[in-house]
């Protein structure tokens, strides 16, 4: 129920000697978890579930680690704006941040998710006589019930003006009034908001960062073999984020005040290459604990499978278009080949790249029709027991255009 001794004990000598207890395993437990911090960072646990986005990983860490040391604002929350297209880790670092921040309660893991286009009454609670006035709102509730949790407020660029106002209140003086006109403190309170605005720039200017850094490395190779650094990190200059990015968050909320809330703004970039190579391998990866688990079977890839498989990214969906380009040339054909019952139990899968050619992996971008004739194919070969390889001749299923309906 989670009572402690404590709400039993009466006053006296037994009730001292609990609170000395008490104090004396708090203090411990708070130098255990400081030096679990310094140990493993947050940025470092942030790692190992968020491919890429380095800079963001830094500027939340950095946050988080202000606040668990006491070096912050104790009137007001803490509060993030996640800047990027869709499908590049802002939800997940959000996740994330919450499950660091409440390690010690599952239910507490997850961040609580508002779509920010809800009703004012789904924040506070309806007014007095209106319907669900008892019930009270959905924000208000979970903040009385923990005061220090983290809120993330999705896609918050669709926000009802009133929910706005509601959030300016929030994040100024730290506390909410709900339907019933009780206060809610939440100075304690983390609150992520997610937004799409200004992708298309932040996206566009990261490409060309990029761009300019390869052509800086070709010059170098070109005149000096020794001095070579290349690299996929790039940082978004403080002109560009003041000149570019800002008035396009100004013409948006229209409320210089309500930015000026805002902690941070943290900005999510395209991934690199080498960063793409890693979604794939992580993609390709969770297939083979599947096929493995469900049918015993052992998925292998050549490393060139990867190269392939990152052409299919596109910079508006994210790792969603990395997902969806294996499942659409490598999982069909696996669904394929099962549904036609050439896969026996416990066997070897290999995928290789029909055209290994190493210029059709990097051809230049041509019209769609053209792009298609020359993507290299995937195929799927069985590892035989004496290391032979046999390609396997999978059936491709009918494609609805080619199908003929006879009325």
């Amino acid at each position: 129920m989670g009572h402690t001794p404590l709400d039993y004990a009466r006053e006296g000598e037994v009730m001292k000697l609990l609170r000395t207890s008490e104090a004396k395993y708090q203090e411990k437990q708070r130098k255990r978890e400081a030096e679990e911090r310094r140990r493993f960072p947050l940025e470092q646990r942030l790692k190992e579930h968020i491919i890429g986005q380095e800079s963001a990983i830094a500027t939340v860490g950095a946050a988080i680690r202000r606040k668990e040391n006491g070096w912050y604002d104790e009137e007001h929350p803490l509060v993030f704006l996640f800047l990027g297209s869709s499908g590049i880790g802002k939800t997940e670092l959000a996740k994330q941040t919450a499950k660091y921040m409440h390690k010690d309660a599952k239910k507490k893991g997850l961040p609580s998710m508002f779509p920010s286009f809800y009703q004012v009454a789904k924040f506070i609670g309806s007014p007095p006589g209106y319907v669900g006035h008892e019930e009270g709102g959905q924000l208000t509730k979970k903040l009385k019930q923990c005061p220090n949790a983290v809120v993330l407020f999705d896609e918050v660029d669709k926000a009802h003006p009133d929910v706005l106002t509601i959030m300016l209140q929030l994040f100024d003086e730290g506390r909410l009034t709900d339907g019933k006109g009780k206060t809610i403190d939440c100075k304690d309170a983390i609150f992520i908001m997610t937004s799409n605005v200004a992708s298309d720039e932040i996206a566009q200017h990261a490409l060309q960062l990029r761009q300019e850094a390869l052509e800086m490395s070709r010059n170098r190779i070109a005149e000096n073999l020794g001095d070579v650094q290349i690299s996929d990190k790039i940082t978004i200059s403080k002109n560009f984020k003041e000149n570019v990015i800002r008035p396009i968050l100004k013409a948006h909320f229209r409320r210089d005040e309500f930015l000026g809330r805002i902690n941070e703004i943290v900005y999510f970039l395209p991934f690199c290459h080498s960063e793409l190579i890693q979604l794939v391998n992580k993609e390709l990866n969770f297939w083979a604990k599947r096929a493995k688990q469900r049918h015993n079977i052992t998925l292998l890839w050549d490393r060139e499978v990867a190269d392939v498989l990152v052409d299919g990214y596109n910079v508006h969906y994210g790792a969603r278009s990395i997902k969806h380009e294996v499942e659409r040339r490598v999982v069909n054909q696996l669904a394929a080949a099962y549904e036609q019952d050439l896969l026996p139990g416990g066997c070897t899968l290999r995928i290789t790249v029909e055209d290994s050619d190493k210029q059709l992996l990097k051809s230049p971008e041509l019209p769609s029709p053209q792009a298609e004739k020359r993507l290299p194919k995937l195929r799927l070969e069985i590892i035989d027991k004496d290391s032979k390889t046999r390609k396997l001749d999978i059936r491709a299923p009918l494609h609805p255009e080619k199908v003929c309906n006879t009325i």
